[in-house]
């Protein structure tokens, strides 16, 4: 078997080296027309940052795991090609800052009606709108070669940071298909590919358009978890509860469950406020107002608390933080990841530098260029407001000289920073904002900082 995924990027690059290490005998290949891309993937230089992933690639690659820029080659060879293209927000025309963009979607459907020289199967892997799949159908079936495809849904559920522990033993695989004798040979042929390391209970089999929602549906849940602790971190902060306390106390509810009750400065990544969007889009599409506007307070609560945090740095700080120097440890939109995309950092950091804030940014795994370029690619890009950020080499550089230090990812490395060295070198009162619970406020306050965090007690 010969399997093509088109798209190197987060999903497509991880999941096609877990399946090249667990399926020996299928050879895979990643496409993509970037070449530097390509290239990354090619070298000891890996463009996606995951725990564990160099050691997957290693030891595929070269064996059955291939990076190519060669498309239409790969796509005649393939049995198997996977859609792994990014399908971002519009931003224009009808749907923009909702809907999903799917000119990528469309341009490798093309691409593939070109150049396929037999019968394919097609799997959506890239997260998509419900019913996406008969618009790729429709474009697939114009190719007059007499050639038959199948289309199937296999909706990622990876979390980065963990993505590789989530391919080695995930909580299911979704897979969605036409529930006709060619559409359950299919499928059938794609499970066979997974059950080389899933159990066959973990394999879900549905028809394509259960597939496509339950991805949307999925990420919405588990927002909708994080926008509900936070905004009961509000009221933990106006009445003296913990919210640890709180989620701790709720969490053992067998219903409810101890999962996405972490309160915090807001989710990120690419996946949710995304996916949330794209619902309510298609929930108001299909005439249903009122359920869109339910899904769209998880983002407006997840936005507030954003803004609320920046917020409570300036109130706390006498009212102004004009040319104090506030350090912002953490960039990615979480721990063990180099992602940005829709990270907390970015509105915190835009709403210091509104305020004329001296920021001092450091990211173990964010490079320079790209804190800048998520920074200035919004409303903060004035050259007053360039002029105010600075990039530092490590937590206690960026610290140094700091009125305030705001924690806004958990990196492990920030618990273990030496604070009674950092406060020396701080003015007084030298303020510390923990937007991930991740510290001990008491200890802290012990050594002198005036320390608070989400939904805690002051």
């Amino acid at each position: 078997m010969n399997i093509c995924c088109i798209g190197a990027g987060y999903v497509g690059g991880p999941t096609m080296a877990m399946i090249a290490l667990k399926c020996p005998d299928i050879t895979v290949t990643v496409v993509d027309m970037n070449a530097a891309r390509i290239a990354a993937w090619q070298s000891g230089n890996l463009p996606v940052y995951e725990p564990g992933l160099d050691d997957v690639v290693k030891q595929a690659r070269g064996r059955n795991l291939h990076f190519s820029t060669d498309v239409a080659g790969n796509i005649k060879k393939a049995d198997i090609i996977f859609v792994a293209v990014n399908t971002p927000t519009k931003t224009y025309g009808v749907g923009a800052g909702r809907a999903a963009d799917l000119r990528f979607i469309e341009s490798v459907a093309r691409t593939i009606a070109e150049h396929a020289n037999g019968n394919k199967i097609i799997v959506e892997k890239s997260t998509i709108p419900v019913k996406t799949a008969d618009a790729i159908k429709a474009i697939v079936g114009s190719n007059t070669n007499g050639h038959k495809f199948q289309v199937l849904s296999n909706p990622e559920f990876l979390a980065e940071g963990t993505a590789v522990a989530d391919l080695i033993s995930p909580d299911r695989v979704l897979i969605g298909g036409e529930r006709t004798p060619e559409g359950e040979k299919a499928l059938e042929t794609l499970v066979s590919v997974y059950a080389h390391w899933v159990p066959r209970e973990r394999i879900i089999t549905t028809n394509l358009w259960s597939s496509e929602l339950s991805k949307l549906v999925a990420n919405a849940f588990l927002a909708q978890r994080i926008s509900s602790i936070n905004s009961i971190s509000a009221l933990c902060e106006a009445t003296g509860a913990d919210v640890d306390e709180v989620a701790n106390a709720i969490g053992k509810d067998s219903r409810i469950g101890p999962k996405f009750l972490k309160a915090s400065v807001g989710f990120g990544g690419s996946c949710f406020q995304k996916d949330i969007l794209n619902l309510t889009y298609l929930c108001e599409s299909f005439g249903l107002p009122d359920v869109a506007a339910y899904w769209n307070q998880v983002v407006a609560m997840n936005d507030w608390q954003k803004h609320r945090f920046a917020a409570r740095i300036v109130k706390e700080l006498f009212n102004t933080v004009a040319d104090k120097k506030i350090a912002v440890l953490g960039f990615a939109f979480k721990k063990d990841t180099n992602d940005t995309r829709e990270s907390a950092a970015i509105n915190v950091c835009r709403d210091l530098l509104a305020e004329h804030a001296k920021v001092c940014v450091y990211d173990p795994k964010v490079p320079a260029d790209e804190i800048r370029k998520d920074i200035f690619n919004g409303s903060a890009s004035t050259p007053q407001a360039a002029a105010l950020l600075t990039v530092a080499k490590d937590a206690y550089e960026a610290c140094a000289g700091a009125h305030a230090i705001a924690i806004v990812t958990e990196w492990d490395e920030f618990k273990k920073l030496d604070y009674a060295k950092i406060f020396a070198g701080m003015p007084k009162p030298a303020f510390l904002f923990d937007g991930r619970n991740i510290v001990d406020l008491a200890a802290l306050r012990k050594i002198g900082f005036k320390a608070s965090g989400i939904g805690k007690p002051a």
